[in-house]
This record gives structure tokens, C-alpha cells and sequence, in this order.
């Protein structure tokens, strides 16, 4: 392909999916968090195609509205009368000069190198078509070559005994000009077991026309599997976080189980970074050198600094985490959790929207909202900020070496200097300065004579 060559690329998303059993477009449903068809959208565009087009159908506008993406051409097939009718409605659009590589929404894993291979083979001389040879070639369209050289594909209703013993078969994926599509296209016949206008008719009319048909083959099977239903879902979901988990344990993570780990964005780790079981990472997730990661723990969206480490069933959601933190069991870092070197947040701690600095620690039982503390500072438990009034939300303030005694309730907007100190079971309205001593309790009175209730 000469290098200043168009590349456009048309994905077919058009259809039902009813074995799906679902109100949603087949093309909806999720690989890692992920629609299907994301996947697909995405690798092309790390191929710096010049358009994408996407053809729909069956749930149009759902689909539209998950991608509302301004760069994607969207067309639409009305009726659903085979691949090839259905890159027809997208060639309006498409640079007659171009290369079109033609993809589907429903197979989600083919990598972005394999594109580029199909994209590179493919000029005014040659179609590049992906296929695969399978033990069990069944419902697929089978290559037909004669002496070596590809020369039809045959849909499986429409083939022989003597062509469905052929194991090799057609992905769908393939690249060719848009010049040739423009030429063939309109001349597909809906004359076969399915009545539809199959794409892979133009494979015997580039053999007719003197083209090579040249086949490129995945690096694994499961990279061109579609998705029919949700058993096979499940199989691509399985064979994605398999990849992945084989990517960080080459970048130097160790899994416990790297069949109980699942990714569902982007995460990179250093060295000698250890991940439990049934961990789950969402969005983009980085984890420096030396982190240990234990059972059952969400991260999203956040950054975790060299040393640190997380024990069982943490959250965090868009947190950063300075080196040699010790959080959990059971906490939880909201969004807007920021936190120093060797920060502290103990068993069911709650953090949102808050600072702590270098060497504080809320070691367990409490809750920290829209606050900022200084170094060094002790949260005792069953403490909490009140920082909501109903209608605004107030920063609470500490300076360094706060000590905040268990039980206290602090009602925001308040500061506390420097060493300043809460007494226990305290409920604190008034800033406090530094070096001070706050008390906030109602008066103790012992009550002679009392006696315990009976029951009735």
C-alpha cells in the first residue's frame, strides 16, 4: 500500500442479536465494561484511519447515543439484507480513493495489528482477507482455493459435502479499494439459501478480475470470534482478561489467579507488584513498584505510589495514593482522595474529597469528607466531619500534628492550628487554635437510686 493512501474503515452494527435475549443492540453488550463495538471503534483509531463508519440498524439510536462521537459517519440499513448490502449504505460516504477496511461490531478482540497487516497487503492489484482454520468449521463460510490460490468463499448453506469438509474459513475481515467496492457492490445477487446479499460474493469477482486474493491469518482464534449469545460473551471476556493478565505479569505484577482478575480499562504496574484474587480495575489505573493489592479490592480511575499497600476489600475511585500508604481493610477512597507518603486509613474509613498528609492516619471507624489535614495528624475512631448542611458543602481544616480524639464530631466550616488537640466524645463549631485543647460534651450527671427496667 503506498503510504499516502486513504484508509477509512466500515464497521457492520446493524444487527438484532436475538440470541441475546436482550432490548439491547447485540453490539451493546459489554466486553470488560466495554460495548463490543467500542472495542472495535477504538482499535481503529489507533491506526489513525481518516473515517470511521458505522452501519446500524436494529436499535439505531441507542447505538448512536452510546457513541456520540462527532468524528464517526453513521448510515443505516433499514433492512437487514446481508453484509453486503450493508457496507453499501456506508460507500456514499467512503473516499473513492481510499482502502476500506471492513470490520464488525460483534467481534470485539481483533487487535489493531492484525488491521493494519489486512490495511498494509491491500492496493488496486490486491484484496487482503483474514481467515482462520478451525477443527470444527461449522456455520462458517469456507475459503475455496484451486492450486493453492484463494478463488471463492462459500457460505455453508449454499456449499457442497465436498466444501464443508474445508477447514478453513472466513472471518469477514477484509480490506480492499473503495474504487473495487463501488464496482462490485451493485452487482451482488440475493440468489442463495439466505436470500441476502452476501459480502464475500466479491471474493470470485476479484479472482475474475485478475486481483490476488491474498489471506492473512490472527495470532489465535478466539482474536475473530463474534458474539452470538451470552455464553459467547463470556468466552471473550474470559479470553480479554486472560490477555491482560498475561500483559502485567510480563510487565511484573504477580496474580494470585490470573483467572480471577479482571480489567475493564487501562492499567499499567511496575515491578514486584503483587495483586489478590478477584480484583477489579476500572478505567485508567496505575500501580508503581512494590504495591501489594489484597482479595476482593475496586480500583478506579486512580494513581497507587510505590510500597503501598491495600488489604481486602478496599475501593477507591479517582484517589491518589502517595507511597507507603497502608489502607483497609474495608475502606473506601472516594473521589478527590489525595493521599501523602505513608498516610494510614484503617477499617472502614470512609475519605472523600479530602488531603492527608504525610504520616496522618485514620485508623479505623471514620468519616472524612471535603477536608484537608496536615502532616501527622491522629483521627481517632468514630470521628467525623460534618460537612454538609443540607444545601452547601464546607472544608474542614487541620494543621499539623492534629489530634482528634474518638467519638468527636466536627462541624464544618472549621480549622485547627497546629497541635491542637479534640477531647473524646467532643462536638466542635468553633476553630480551634494551635496548641489548644477542645471540649465539647454536655455535663456528665451520675444519678443516684436509679433502677433498671423490668419487663412487664
Amino acid at each position: 500500500m503506498d503510504t499516502n493512501t486513504i484508509t477509512e474503515i466500515i464497521i457492520l452494527a446493524a444487527g438484532q442479536g436475538k440470541r441475546m435475549r436482550s432490548k439491547l443492540p447485540k453490539v451493546l453488550h459489554c466486553i470488560a465494561g466495554k460495548p463490543m463495538l467500542g472495542h472495535v471503534i477504538d482499535s481503529a483509531k489507533e491506526l489513525d484511519v481518516a473515517k470511521v463508519h458505522v452501519v446500524v440498524g436494529h436499535g439505531a439510536d441507542l447505538v448512536k447515543k452510546e457513541f456520540d462521537d462527532p468524528a464517526i459517519c453513521w448510515a443505516t440499513q433499514a433492512e437487514q439484507l446481508g453484509t453486503g448490502h450493508a457496507v453499501a449504505q456506508a460507500m456514499p460516504s467512503v473516499d473513492p480513493n481510499s482502502i476500506v477496511l471492513i470490520a464488525y461490531g460483534d467481534v470485539p478482540l481483533v487487535k489493531p495489528s492484525t488491521m493494519a497487516s489486512l490495511i498494509e497487503s491491500a492496493d488496486e492489484d490486491t484484496l487482503s482477507l483474514l481467515t482462520v482454520f478451525l477443527d470444527d468449521p461449522s456455520n462458517y463460510g469456507r475459503i475455496v482455493r484451486e492450486s493453492g490460490k484463494i478463488c471463492a468463499i462459500v457460505e455453508e448453506k449454499d456449499a457442497n459435502e465436498e466444501q464443508r469438509t474445508i477447514q478453513e474459513i472466513n472471518t469477514g475481515i477484509l480490506a480492499v479499494t473503495a474504487e473495487k467496492l463501488q464496482e462490485w457492490l451493485p452487482r451482488l445477487s440475493s440468489d442463495n439459501a439466505q436470500k441476502e446479499y452476501y459480502l464475500t460474493e466479491i471474493i470470485a469477482m476479484a479472482v475474475k478480475d485478475g486481483m490476488k486474493v491474498i489471506a492473512q491469518h490472527p495470532d489465535s482464534v478466539m482474536e475473530v470470534e463474534g458474539a452470538n449469545d451470552r455464553l459467547q460473551i463470556a468466552a471473550l471476556e474470559r479470553s480479554y482478561q486472560q490477555q491482560q493478565a498475561l500483559r502485567l505479569m510480563m510487565e511484573g505484577a504477580t496474580l494470585a489467579d490470573p483467572d480471577r482478575f479482571d480489567v475493564r480499562g487501562n492499567v499499567t504496574v511496575g515491578e514486584d507488584v503483587f495483586i489478590d484474587v478477584n480484583c477489579v480495575f476500572i478505567g485508567e489505573v496505575s500501580i508503581a513498584d512494590d504495591v501489594t493489592i489484597g482479595p476482593n479490592c475496586i480500583i478506579e480511575n486512580s494513581c497507587i505510589g510505590q510500597g503501598t499497600v491495600i488489604k481486602s476489600h478496599c475501593v477507591l475511585e479517582n484517589a491518589s495514593v502517595a507511597e507507603n500508604c497502608d489502607i483497609g481493610p474495608f475502606a473506601r477512597l472516594r473521589p478527590g482522595s489525595v493521599l501523602a507518603n505513608k498516610v494510614k486509613v484503617g477499617n472502614f474509613v470512609e475519605v472523600k474529597n479530602t488531603v492527608l498528609g504525610e504520616g496522618s492516619k485514620a485508623n479505623h471507624l471514620a468519616y472524612l469528607g471535603d477536608s484537608v489535614l496536615g502532616s501527622f495528624c491522629n483521627i481517632g475512631a468514630g470521628t467525623i466531619t460534618c460537612n454538609y448542611d443540607g444545601a452547601n458543602k464546607y472544608k474542614t481544616t487541620l494543621g499539623n500534628n492534629v489530634f482528634i480524639g474518638s467519638n468527636s464530631t466536627l462541624v464544618a466550616p472549621i480549622n485547627i492550628g497546629d497541635d491542637g488537640f479534640v477531647g473524646a466524645g467532643s462536638t466542635v463549631t468553633k476553630n480551634i487554635p494551635s496548641n489548644q485543647l477542645a471540649i465539647g460534651r454536655g455535663k456528665q450527671r451520675n444519678i443516684a437510686g436509679w433502677k433498671k427496667p423490668v419487663k412487664s
